[in-house]
C-alpha cells in the first residue's frame, strides 16, 4: 500500500507538488479566497485514487497526463475546456473523463472537493481490442453513456478506495490485479470507447469448444496470477472477440466471470481443509483467491455453495 498527502495554504507550493504528482501544468487562484488545498493518494497496484480538496478557485493549464484520468465531484464544479468540443462543467455525482490522456488540458476548478483516479490506457487492451487489433482502445467521449452507467462507474471506483486503504488487501498483487481489471471493464462498460464488441466471422467460426477447453486449461494453471483477455485468448489462439463468444456459447458466461468461479473453487478448498489453530480465517482465505471484499465474497459463496463460508471453516 503506497500513500501520500499534501495540505498547504501556499499557491506555489501548491503548483510544485501538482507538477510533481500529475504533470507540467500552471495555476492560478481565479476567486477572492485565500489557496487551500488537500490532497491524498492511496495506490492500488497501477491504479492512483486521489482525493482533493480545493478551498479555492483553481485556473489550471497542463500538459498531458499520459493516463486515462477519470473525476468524480463531490461539491464544487470543474469546468474542463475538451478540444474541439468546448467547456463542460462536472457538478456533485458527476464521473467521466477528465482529460484525454494523449492532450493538454485546462480548466477551472471551483471551490471543489473531487476524486482523480488515473490508469495507463494500456490497461484497456487487457480486455478489449479494436477494429484493427494495431490501435489501441481509446475513451471516444468524456461522459458516461447514461446516468446509471454514471452510478456505476462513482460506485465502482468508491469500492476500490476502500480497498486501497485496507491493509489487509492493498498489499496483496493479485487483489491489486484484479481491482485494476475491475475498474477497465467498468470503464469499458460505462464509457464511449473504440473497444469493438460485435464479433466478425472468423471470430464466430473459431468460437469452439476446443477454444473453451484450451482456454480453461490456461484459466485452472494461472489462478493466481494476474490473468489478462488477451493472454487468455493468445493461449487459446484465437482473438479476444472469438474467447469471449466460446465461452458465451458454450459456458453462458466471460472468460473473466469462470475464473472469478474457479477461483471461488479453489476457496471452497481452502474452507474444507482449514483447521482450527492454523491462523486461515474466512477473510485471509478469501484474500488469498482475489477476493476483496469478505462479505461480498459470502454472498457469492453462499449463492454458490448454499451456505456461508463461516460455516464450512473448520466444520
Amino acid at each position: 500500500m503506497q500513500s501520500l498527502a499534501f495540505d498547504s495554504e501556499d499557491l506555489g507550493a501548491t503548483e510544485a507538488f501538482l507538477n510533481d504528482a500529475y504533470t507540467q501544468m500552471q495555476i492560478g487562484n481565479d476567486s477572492p479566497r485565500g489557496v487551500r488545498t488537500r490532497i491524498r493518494r492511496d495506490v492500488l497496484g497501477t491504479v492512483s485514487l486521489d482525493r482533493l480538496d480545493l478551498g479555492f478557485d483553481m485556473a489550471y493549464d497542463a500538459e498531458p497526463l499520459n493516463k486515462v484520468c477519470l473525476v468524480t465531484v463531490h461539491s464544487g464544479a470543474i469546468e474542463e475546456d475538451y478540444s474541439g468540443a468546448g467547456r463542460d462543467t462536472f457538478t456533485p455525482g458527476d464521473s467521466g473523463l477528465l482529460t484525454p490522456h494523449d492532450l493538454p488540458f485546462s480548466g477551472v476548478v471551483r471551490s471543489a472537493r473531487y476524486d482523480i483516479t488515473m490508469f495507463d490506457p494500456e490497461l484497456l487492451d487487457r480486455l478489449a481490442t479494436t477494429a484493427d487489433p494495431a490501435d489501441p482502445v481509446r475513451l471516444s467521449g468524456h461522459r458516461a453513456v447514461s446516468q446509471a452507467a454514471n452510478r456505476q462507474l462513482t460506485a465502482v471506483i468508491t469500492h476500490l478506495q476502500r480497498v486501497a486503504t485496507d491493509p489487509a488487501t492493498a498489499d496483496s498483487p493479485l487483489l491489486a490485479a484484479t481491482g485494476a481489471d475491475y475498474l477497465a471493464a467498468t470503464v469499458l462498460a460505462t464509457m464511449p470507447t473504440t473497444a469493438v464488441t460485435d464479433a466478425a466471422a472468423a471470430d464466430r467460426r473459431d468460437a469452439h469448444p476446443e477454444t473453451v477447453r484450451r482456454a480453461v486449461a490456461y484459466l485452472e494453471s494461472h489462478l493466481h496470477e494476474d490473468v489478462t483477455i488477451t493472454e487468455v485468448a493468445a493461449a487459446a489462439f484465437v482473438t479476444p472477440r472469438a474467447l469471449q463468444l466460446a465461452f458465451r456459447r458454450h459456458l453462458g458466461t466471460t472468460p473473466l466471470r469462470y475464473l472469478r468461479r474457479l477461483r471461488l473453487a479453489g476457496a471452497h478448498d481452502d474452507l474444507r481443509a482449514a483447521v482450527a489453530g492454523d491462523g486461515r480465517t474466512v477473510a485471509t482465505i478469501a484474500h488469498r483467491w482475489g477476493f476483496a471484499h469478505p462479505g461480498r465474497f459470502a454472498i457469492a459463496y453462499r449463492h454458490h455453495y448454499g451456505r456461508p463460508p463461516s460455516e464450512v471453516l473448520y466444520a
